[in-house]
Order: structure tokens, then C-alpha cells, then sequence
């Protein structure tokens, strides 16, 4: 229970379903705690008032070290390598369904549940069960991309109330129960940082450096403040909105997005206009593969995001070796980003993904 109004509407469906709920509210971030962006306290005193309201145990757990060691360490990593990760995915994987999950079973439970709009399915399977991970009904709230490296083990002993429900659903139970939580807003950005001013918080831990913003053709157009700082594809805060480069037909300036990183001269390369070739993925190769089955599916033709907010694009899968997948797009992508996950798509079955290299 994280204090949110979906965990909290997750614990009164279970226990309207007849389980017996203990909550458990996760505190993974302990620097700066007390700064005006960590939000823990007051999340704490919500998750203790919802589970009082709702008549379940809560107790809170521990996993600041946990979260340092497997999942900001390997945040770092990546952002020095010049990547740009998604920690919600190893989060998710090394300390919401492995350290949680240990934490739950220790106590007895038969069970971990989360207010992920996700569901699991359980299917026959050579006198067994598979464990499938299907996408939310919500699609608008679809959080399976989030999930993906979820195994065996874990889907079997996880529970998700709210991936049969739309989000506005949700909201509607926490009014009608009358939740201290129900109009709280969602929380958004990295789940350690919060709403805080991201330039100023990678600084303390990162050391970053000023290099220029050069163009495909050589042109220096104005200075990166470390390239740490820039994803693929952004557009804004680059600083050279008043560089106008190639001009449309009206006589204004296409806009500028950034397109590749070059670590070894410290070079940040931009490029005018969204349709740009160098924007322009047909293909991308992932690393650090998991699949959900735990092997690699048998079809071919199948459909990913490289992007939470995605639509599924068309693609095959040109091989899948150890570690390791190739993919291929029917139509070419937009911004691939080193460093994000390529999640792997057969209908509503999210079957696993890796790390965009």
C-alpha cells in the first residue's frame, strides 16, 4: 500500500473477495528525505488512514539498501554509459515482486498483490500451469510494459484486483467509500525522485560536463550541460530555440530534437525536423533479454513498444539467442532509446522484452 488510490482500492477489493489483507507500505529512498519533494511521510500517514477506513493490518518495511544496491546502482551505470533507463522496470522486477515478495512470503502469505493495471492468467500447460501477463482492460492505464520481466515464480504468487478495471472505476470506489486518498493525484516521474528538479538531482551523484551541440553536418549550434541530461528525441531544453537552420516555407525554423549521443568526444548531435533519418529506427537489438515463459516465443510475428506510451508497432522477431533479441518493424520508429526497454507483444499477452542497445 503506497499510500496511492489504487493500492488502497486494491486492499478493499481483496477484502471484499474474502482474503485476509495485510498491507505493507515500501520506503526504498532515504536521502534527502526530508527535502520539500519526498513525499514518504505524508504517503505513509495516507496508506495508515485508508487501511484503518478499511479495516486491514499495515505495516512498514525497509528496502533502502535493497533499492540502492540492485536498482539506483545500475540507474547510474546507465546514464553514465550515456543510456537513458527506466528504473520503474527493475524496480518493479528486483524489489516489488523479489524483496516485497520474500518480505510477504517470510510472513506467511500465499500471496502479493499491487494496484497494477495488469492481470495474470493461468494456463494448462503439459500437465502444469503457465503463467501468463496480460495487459490491463484499461489500455489507457495498461501497465504491463512496466512488468515485463516478471517470471514464473513471480506471476504465480501475484494478484492484480484492478486489471479487469478502468481507472475512472477506481476513482469511483475510493469517492463511494469515502477514501482520505480518493482525489489524490497520481504519482508521476521516477519512483525514488519524485517530482524533483531532475538536472539538480543527477548532479549530486553523476559528474557531468558542458560539451557542444553539434549538427549531422558539423555545424557547432550551442553547448550541451552534460549529456547525461538529454534522451533521444527531445525537444525542449535544448537551449537553441533561436537557431532557425533549415526554414519551412512560412520562414520559420523546423524544430530541433536531439538524435544521438557521442560519449567518446563528449558530443551532443541535434537534428531539425520529427521526420528526420537519423530519428528513424527499422531495427533495434536488446540486451539483458527476460521472458515471461521463460523462453523465447515460437512465432515470429509479433508487436512491441520501445516506449511506455506506445502504441503496439508491428514487428519480427529476427532471433533470440541467449541474452540477446533482434527486432524488426513493419514501419520504421521514432526515437529508439538506448537504454529503454523493448517490450514484446503477441495480442494482449506481454511475453518479455530487454534493454535497448
Amino acid at each position: 500500500m503506497s499510500g496511492g488510490v489504487d493500492s488502497s482500492v486494491t486492499a478493499w477489493l481483496l477484502k471484499q473477495q474474502g482474503y485476509d489483507v495485510v498491507g505493507l507500505f515500501m520506503k526504498n529512498w532515504e536521502d534527502d528525505d526530508d527535502s520539500e519533494y519526498c513525499s514518504s511521510r505524508q504517503d505513509w500517514l495516507d496508506a495508515a488512514s485508508v487501511a484503518d477506513l478499511v479495516g486491514v493490518e499495515i505495516e512498514a518495511v525497509n528496502f533502502a539498501a535493497e533499492y540502492k544496491d540492485r536498482v539506483f546502482a545500475d540507474f547510474l551505470r546507465e546514464y553514465s554509459a550515456g543510456r537513458t533507463p527506466n528504473p520503474d522496470v527493475l524496480c518493479n522486477a528486483e524489489i516489488k515482486f523479489k524483496a516485497f515478495l520474500d518480505h510477504a512470503m517470510s510472513l506467511g502469505a500465499e500471496h502479493i498483490a499491487t494496484g497494477h493495471y495488469a492481470r495474470v492468467r493461468a494456463v494448462p500447460d503439459n500437465g502444469g500451469t503457465r503463467y501468463e501477463l496480460l495487459k490491463g482492460l484499461d489500455h489507457t492505464k495498461d501497465q504491463s510494459y512496466f512488468l515485463h520481466r516478471l517470471n514464473q515464480q513471480q506471476l504465480s504468487k501475484t494478484l492484480f484486483p484492478l486489471g479487469e478495471l478502468a481507472k475512472t472505476e477506481v476513482r469511483r470506489i475510493a469517492h463511494e467509500l469515502k477514501l482520505p486518498n480518493a482525489a489524490k493525484k497520481d504519482s508521476t516521474g521516477i519512483c525514488f525522485i519524485g517530482e524533483r528538479p531532475f538536472r539538480e538531482f543527477l548532479n549530486r551523484y553523476l559528474p557531468t560536463q558542458a560539451g557542444p551541440i553539434c549538427t549531422p553536418e558539423g555545424h557547432c549550434v550551442g553547448e550541451h550541460q552534460g549529456l547525461a541530461f538529454y534522451t533521444l528525441g527531445q525537444r525542449k531544453g535544448l537551449g537553441i530555440g533561436g537557431i532557425k537552420g533549415r526554414q519551412r516555407e512560412d520562414g520559420t525554423g523546423d524544430a530541433w530534437y536531439t538524435a544521438r549521443k557521442d560519449l567518446s568526444t563528449n558530443t551532443l548531435y541535434v537534428v531539425q525536423g520529427h521526420d528526420h533519418p537519423w530519428l528513424l529506427a527499422n531495427e533495434l537489438k536488446a540486451v539483458d533479454v527476460s521472458w515471461v515463459a521463460g523462453h523465447p516465443p515460437s512465432t515470429s510475428q509479433l508487436a512491441a513498444k520501445t516506449r511506455y506510451r506506445q502504441p503496439d508497432a508491428g514487428c519480427q522477431l529476427l532471433e533470440s539467442r541467449g541474452d540477446e533479441f533482434r527486432l524488426r518493424f513493419e514501419l520504421p520508429q521514432w526515437a529508439v532509446t538506448p537504454g529503454q526497454s523493448a517490450v514484446v507483444y503477441d495480442g494482449e499477452v506481454c511475453l518479455g522484452g530487454g534493454i535497448i542497445v
